[in-house]
C-alpha cells in the first residue's frame, strides 16, 4: 500500500493539493487515483506489448 501511495505522489501529483475543505480534498484524491489507475493500465499494456511471446529482441535472449 505504501508503494502505491508513493507512486501516486510521484506520478499523479497526490501531494500537490492544498486542503481547504473536505469536499475539494475528496475530489482531488478521486481524480488523482483515477489518473494513477489509468497510468498503471497504460504501463501494463505497454509492458505486455513490448514483451510478448513472439518478441525476438536480442536483449531478451
Amino acid at each position: 500500500m505504501e508503494e502505491t501511495f508513493q507512486a501516486g505522489k510521484g506520478l499523479a501529483g497526490l501531494d500537490e493539493h492544498q486542503v481547504r475543505r473536505f469536499t475539494s480534498w475528496s475530489r482531488w484524491v478521486t481524480l488523482v487515483m483515477l489518473a494513477h489507475a489509468f497510468l498503471a493500465v497504460v504501463g501494463a499494456d505497454e509492458h505486455a506489448r513490448h514483451s510478448g511471446p513472439g518478441r525476438t529482441d536480442p536483449a531478451h535472449l
